[in-house]
């Protein structure tokens, strides 16, 4: 099923569909870890083939939890992709990076807790490497396109990642800003760790919609404040994407696509036919 596909985009709140992206033709991909959230479009964009999913549904009917991540993953790999990017919405944990504002974090707090972390299960063990969860060499470009934009833009931080659909109390709030969290979403993990088990580089534009709920002479986050935020958004998060498409560079010069290299320690002589195949697609050139 591969195709030439060089960049995914994985739209989050308020991005379901990616303007002028053309010749696009539906996917609808069964993986050994199910079905994807939605279709997959693929299609070119500044000349360059693309794919995108909707993170949440057709709709937005998929709870952060509920979302397959990998089954999402798992089907982008087998189109050939190499380099994800996600669209995300954030609360900001620093009065520094306002609504409105548009983050590039640099790291990642699981703070998650029902969700399956990884490919790896069923008598075959592979311990990645994530100190750097973000891939720095797709970053910069990302980083670059959206100030090219002219977007309030901060590069670095940690986000912090919450099981949800709830939104944070103002203890919970309170004590991720005294961790030294960042921003605060639903969904970067376990999506991020699952594209580096893939071999993908990943890079997060976070759209910052609210203060969380630490915030006291700000009002605490609601779905309203959320949507209002990113539909003022959404023409930024579009134009970065063509600027990011338009100076992509053809290469890969990060170490995101060996990142299996040195993770895998069972001895293949003892996994499972069954899991064998089931990721071959992730490890065939290793095991084969």
């Amino acid at each position: 099923m591969t195709e030439n596909i060089s960049i995914a985009l994985i739209g989050g709140s308020g991005l379901y569909h990616m303007t002028g992206l053309e010749g696009s033709t539906e996917h609808n991909i069964d993986t050994p870890f199910g079905k994807t959230s939605a279709p997959i479009i693929t299609g070119t964009l500044e000349g360059i083939r693309v794919a995108f999913l909707a993170r949440h549904g057709l709709g937005h009917h998929i709870t952060p939890t509920e979302v397959p991540y990998r089954a999402n993953i798992f089907a982008l790999k087998s189109l050939g992709v190499e380099r994800v990017i996600s669209i995300s919405a954030c609360g900001s944990l620093r009065e520094d990076y306002a609504p409105g504002h548009i983050v590039i974090p640099d790291n990642i707090f699981d703070h998650t807790k029902d969700r399956a972390r990884s490919f790896f299960e069923n008598g075959f063990v592979a311990h990645v490497n994530v100190a750097d969860p973000f891939c720095k060499d797709l970053s910069d470009q990302v980083e670059a396109a959206v100030r090219e934009t002219g977007a309030t833009t901060h590069r670095g931080g940690s986000f912090i990642t919450i099981e949800g659909p709830r939104f944070s109390t103002k203890a919970e709030s309170h004590a991720f800003r005294n961790w030294g969290m960042s921003i605060i979403g639903m969904t970067a993990a376990p999506e991020a760790f699952l594209a580096r088990e893939a071999e993908l580089c990943y890079s997060t534009m976070a759209h910052v919609t609210d203060y969380d709920v630490w915030h006291e002479s700000e009002s605490p986050v609601t779905v309203d404040m959320v949507i209002q935020t990113l539909n003022k958004n959404t023409h930024i998060a579009q134009q970065a994407i063509h600027n990011l498409l338009r100076g992509l560079k053809p290469e890969r010069s990060c170490q995101c696509g060996q990142a299996l290299s040195t993770a895998l320690i069972t001895d293949p002589k003892v996994i499972p036919a069954e899991t064998r195949k089931k990721l071959d697609l992730l490890v065939g050139k290793y095991l084969n």
